[in-house]
């Protein structure tokens, strides 16, 4: 169950035609590369990322690791709040996928929050090199007030969204479909939809099938 996301690019570096024929291969070819607390630790702006972002304990870390079915490629972690760096994962052709902090986590200390924020708003506005981003929202509380927030960030940046509402294998398939659907309703035309579950694997392909789109792995 996936919805269309635009078609728009941002201007960026052209890369050279891809060797690898296979898109899993792809996938799991991807290495982390460096994390960063400022805009200065980050790699040149050069080739494609798509970056990921979603509320504390969102299920971004294991998202990541079970499209490149690489366990442990991010850091998953009971504690929300725990990934605090912009990370960065790369294909050795210049793309990469790029995890975010997670947002919305009340413990974490507000100046550790600030310092979030004004982080991810410079990473939307300086990097040209950033093709899509991947939004995460637990199926059961989607759209809540950090997320739109998120999508506000996008938005301004012209930058293509993709939502995965995570964590479906814990509602029914009725659940499941009534959450999908109202989430629709609320979003922008062109904004990607989709239901997953790192647990079961469902929409997985969908998902990398998207994500290539966005690297220009088609």
């Amino acid at each position: 169950m996936v919805t269309p996301r635009p078609g728009g690019s941002r201007h960026c570096t052209p890369l050279a035609p891809l060797a690898l024929p296979d898109l899993m291969s792809r996938f799991q070819n991807i290495q982390f590369l460096k994390s960063a607390n400022d805009v200065k630790g980050f790699p040149p702006d050069t080739g494609r990322e798509v970056a990921f972002a979603g509320r504390s304990n969102s299920g971004k870390s294991s998202a990541i690791n079970v499209l490149t079915q690489r366990r442990g490629l991010a850091r998953t972690s009971k504690t929300p709040g725990r990934t605090q760096l912009i990370n960065f994962f790369a294909y050795p052709d210049e793309r990469r996928l790029v995890d975010l902090p997670g947002y919305g986590f009340a413990k974490v200390p507000a100046r550790v929050q600030r310092h979030w924020h004004d982080l991810m708003g410079q990473y939307f506005e300086r990097r040209q090199c950033l093709q899509g981003l991947v939004i995460l929202m637990d199926s059961r509380r989607p759209l809540m007030p950090f997320d739109q927030h998120m999508l506000e960030f996008a938005g301004d940046a012209g930058c293509p969204v993709h939502i995965l509402l995570t964590k479906a294998d814990k509602l029914s398939r009725g659940a499941a479909a009534a959450s999908f659907e109202t989430t629709r309703q609320q979003l922008a035309p062109g904004v990607g939809l989709q239901l997953f579950s790192a647990l079961n694997r469902q929409g997985v392909d969908d998902a990398r099938a998207v994500i290539s789109q966005f690297l220009d792995w088609d």
